[in-house]
């Protein structure tokens, strides 16, 4: 006797294309001829067809789609996504450079027009003066400046030297010696860097046991540094011998978890008062003397609780005046002659976090804050209205959490900013002119 064979029922399939195959001229005319019923029955009976085919022989449908769909937005008409090792984005969703949507990043206006929607400074209040008119007609001419035009010097040396097995997290300028320059990276090393001897190389590891996040050299000793670190402790570094004191801990219990384990993030120095003045990662301002190296008073929520306080810096000018900014998307503006919770004499509000906001050095009357919005802003009078910024330039320096964040700082000579952000390899360029001045970039 032959075997017999089971036959299995195979599911309908269905395809879905963009658009239907032309159909012939004859079938054509014949569609012309009868009026054919309207797509909605067609399509009652079609499913109708199919879920009675599907109870019978127990398969579902198995529909297959040509269509070009999105995998960002899942709506059809374009493509976005990885299409290989490429990105392309979505003009459904916001543009990466900018953060408005209509556009992608590749077509951003910001990215292809330069200078787009940077607002210029308003003119100066008294240029309709007559007096005034006639100084900057005839006099103003014939004053030298007080700064000679930079010349570009004819010699260029340059050195790339890998200090530090981690990423560099911080840096500051020696504030007297021009060819000095520290360093802090994630592992709490501190690095100097001394250009007129290149290849000798200066990295104390026994500073702190985690991330170095900020430096302050002392007003009163150009050999001295204060440092912040991760490990929630204030070291006071001496930059000949390299041996530290701490000023402050927080965490005397070691770890007890992540709840109570305090870092410290933004830091200054207040010259005028002498004190070291540093904030952590759950919104508290901290006093220390630099007489006494003690901290002095209680801690001060200067931020919204729980979030992280990462820049602080006073007023060159007027130093009561203090600055920080955070993880609450704001930059605050206090008095340190009234220093309370809620007491901000000022909110500067950003759309996302806040990564540094900073004085103008010469005169202390203007604002510049970076944020991760991809923006900075400038408020050209820290006396008037503050709803708003004077400017905004946009910038990307949107990065992901393991870069060391983007902060943008005002030029010391000139009200103009110098822009750096970190890596693990720091690259230095010494131009050398009457006093070698230094560029740098990490």
């Amino acid at each position: 006797m032959a075997p017999q064979t089971r036959r299995t029922a195979f599911p309908k399939v269905f395809i879905e294309r963009d658009t239907d195959s032309e159909q012939s001229s004859s079938e054509e005319e014949e569609e012309q001829e009868e009026e054919p019923p309207s797509e909605e029955e067609n399509e009652n009976e079609e499913k109708i067809e199919d879920s009675i085919d599907s109870k019978k022989k127990g398969k579902a449908t198995i529909t297959i789609s040509l269509k070009k769909v999105c995998k960002v937005c899942k709506k059809a008409g374009h493509e976005a996504g990885f299409k290989g090792a490429t990105y392309i984005d979505c003009p459904m969703k916001p543009c990466f450079l900018c953060k408005m949507p209509g556009h992608t990043t590749m077509t951003c206006p910001h990215r292809v027009t330069t200078e787009h929607g940077v607002i210029p400074a308003p003119p100066h209040k008294n240029t309709r003066n007559p007096v005034e008119f006639m100084f900057e007609r005839q006099l103003r001419p014939g004053i030298t400046s007080i700064k000679p035009a930079y010349v570009i010097p004819d010699q260029v040396n340059c050195a790339a030297i890998r200090y530090h097995s981690r990423r560099v997290t911080c840096l500051e300028f020696h504030p007297t010696n021009n060819h000095i320059l520290l360093s802090g990276d994630k592992k709490g090393q501190l690095g100097v860097w001394d250009f007129a001897k290149v290849y000798e190389k200066t990295v104390y590891g026994n500073i702190h046991s985690c991330i170095l996040n900020n430096m302050r050299f002392s007003p009163a000793n150009d050999g001295t540094i204060y440092a912040a670190s991760s490990d929630g402790t204030i070291s006071c570094i001496d930059l000949e011998t390299g041996i530290s004191s701490s000023l402050m801990n927080l965490n005397p219990d070691g770890w007890q978890g992540p709840g109570s384990w305090r870092m410290l993030y933004g830091m200054d120095i207040n010259s005028e008062k002498g004190v070291v003045l540093v904030a952590d990662n759950f919104g508290f301002l901290y006093l220390v003397d630099t007489r006494s190296n003690n901290q002095t008073g209680e801690a001060i929520m200067i931020h919204k609780k729980g979030s992280k306080v990462v820049g602080l810096h006073c007023n060159p000018v007027q130093p009561d005046l203090l600055l920080s900014c955070g993880n609450d998307h704001f930059a605050r503006l206090w008095d340190m002659r009234r220093l309370e919770a809620g007491s901000a004499l000022c909110n500067l509000e950003h759309r996302r976090v806040v990564n540094s906001a900073y004085f103008s050095p010469l005169s202390g009357s203007k604002i510049l804050t970076t944020s991760q919005d991809n923006r900075l802003r400038i408020w050209d009078s820290i006396f008037g209205n503050l709803d708003s910024p004077s400017r905004e330039i946009v910038h990307s320096h949107d990065f992901n959490r393991h870069l060391t964040p983007f902060r943008a700082e005002w030029d010391p000579k000139v009200s103009v900013y110098l822009e750096a952000e970190g890596e693990a390899r720091c690259r230095r360029t010494l131009r050398h002119k009457k006093n070698c001045r230094l560029r740098s970039r990490w």
